[in-house]
C-alpha cells in the first residue's frame, strides 16, 4: 500500500573486504523533501528484522544508503525491507531477497611472487587466493594473467 512512486529505487548492495557491505539506493519519483527511509534486514526465517546502524544521507538528511560491518556471507540469502515515514502520508514499502555471495566483489590475489630466470627462459607467478568468508576450496577460483612486455 502507499502512495505510488514513493518506494526507493534502484536498490544495490555490494560487499568487499570480506566483511563490509553497502547498500544504496533512491529516493521514490514521487517522494517529497520531508520523507525519511528505514532499512532492515535479515539472514534467516528464524530471526527479526534488524534495523540499519549506519545510514548514508543525501545532502537534505534522506536516508539513502546503509553500511554494515562484520556481515558473513556463508550461503545466506538476505531479506532487505525498506519503508518510509512522513506525516499523513502512506510509502510504499520495498522488499527484495539477494543471495549474498553474488553481490561480493574478491580482493585481489594475495601474495603475489614472479621469478624470472634466463636459464629457463621463463617466468614462475605464484599468488595465494583471494579472502573470502565463504569459499572453502581454492579450485573455485579462476584466474587470468596478462603479461606486458615494456
Amino acid at each position: 500500500s502507499g502512495m505510488n512512486g514513493t518506494a526507493i529505487e534502484n536498490f544495490a548492495c555490494v560487499i568487499f573486504n570480506v566483511s563490509f557491505m553497502n547498500c544504496t539506493w533512491h529516493v521514490g519519483s514521487t517522494a517529497s523533501g520531508e520523507i525519511q527511509y528505514y532499512l532492515y534486514w535479515k539472514t534467516s526465517r528464524k530471526e527479526d528484522f534488524t534495523g540499519c546502524q549506519n545510514y548514508i544521507k543525501d545532502i537534505h538528511g534522506r536516508h539513502t544508503g546503509c553500511r554494515f560491518q562484520n556481515v558473513t556471507i556463508e550461503n545466506k540469502i538476505a531479506d532487505f525491507l525498506i519503508n518510509g515515514s512522513k506525516s499523513g502520508q502512506n510509502i510504499q514499502s520495498f522488499k527484495k531477497k539477494i543471495p549474498l555471495y553474488k553481490i561480493e566483489i574478491l580482493t585481489p590475489p594475495l601474495n603475489i611472487t614472479v621469478n624470472c630466470t634466463e636459464a629457463s627462459l621463463g617466468c614462475e607467478i605464484q599468488w595465494q587466493p583471494p579472502r573470502t568468508s565463504h569459499v572453502k576450496g581454492r579450485g573455485c577460483f579462476k584466474y587470468e594473467i596478462v603479461i606486458e612486455n615494456k
